[in-house]
């Protein structure tokens, strides 16, 4: 592997050397494959550490690079693409839901979930947590809140906890008709619980997605569901797995 020496440029020396660095992602690394060390990049580009680092810090940022606790600095796998389009319309579960059932209790909920659930304040409700991962990575955790009224024959199944009670519950769910659902979402901050299930350090950015799941004019469920912010992309159209790849050599003039 030669040498690449970076050419005087007009821009900040760090940002030329993150493009470099992003031909080279594309080119000579894949997903997971982890980065040589700091010494030896900066060698290669011939900049200082505190440029490359600053440059590794960017693609941190825009989610092209993931450093990982005991391993180092990794390719990050493709943002997944949480949809915000018209057309997703299905219950939790469905064929194509790329979600995991981890585990199910029965609990009364936070207390503003029971306000939106229009239960009352000590009611136990169905809570399934799910994960999703991409290429073998956390990428996002859910709770999502089933009121007792919306699966009403989950009483017959020999289910008490775990991933068997979470799909019990989701197909129960199934035998609704869907009218309609709206999802809101915000930054926000990994609390302790999901940071470690995410496997990111508590306070790391995140997006929430809360997703309202209407059936016989009334809230049937609830999602509150926690992405990565370094591993997703809010899509609003009815393609959420559309990538756009930017050739740095075809700029408009």
């Amino acid at each position: 592997m030669g040498t690449t020496q970076l050419e005087s440029v007009p821009e900040p020396k760090y940002w030329h050397l993150k493009t470099v660095l992003t031909e080279a992602l594309d080119s000579e690394f894949s997903v997971g494959e982890i980065l040589p060390n700091e010494r030896d990049l900066a060698a290669r580009f011939g900049v200082a550490r505190a440029t490359l680092r600053q440059a590794l810090e960017q693609l941190e940022l825009e989610g092209r690079l993931q450093r990982r606790r005991g391993v180092g600095t990794t390719v990050a796998p493709p943002r997944v693409g949480v949809a915000l389009g018209t057309e997703q319309h299905a219950w939790p579960g469905a064929a194509s839901d790329a979600w995991q059932p981890v585990d199910c209790e029965q609990a009364a909920p936070p207390a503003a979930v029971a306000t939106a659930l229009d239960t009352g304040a000590d009611e136990p409700v169905h809570t399934v947590r799910r994960s999703r991962m991409s290429h073998g990575q956390p990428v996002a955790t859910e709770l999502l809140y089933i009121p007792a009224a919306s699966v009403p024959d989950l009483t017959a199944i020999d289910a008490p906890s775990g991933p068997a009670r979470a799909r019990a519950v989701l197909r129960e769910l199934q035998h609704l008709t869907l009218e309609r659902q709206d999802r809101a979402v915000e930054l926000g901050s990994a609390r302790a619980d999901d940071a470690k299930e995410l496997d990111r350090l508590p306070g790391s950015p995140v997006l929430v997605v809360t997703t309202r799941f209407f059936a016989a004019g009334r809230t049937a469920a609830l999602s509150v569901a926690t992405y990565r912010a370094d591993t997703c992309r809010l899509t609003f159209g009815d393609s959420p797995d559309v990538e756009i790849h930017h050739d740095p050599e075809r700029r408009a003039s």
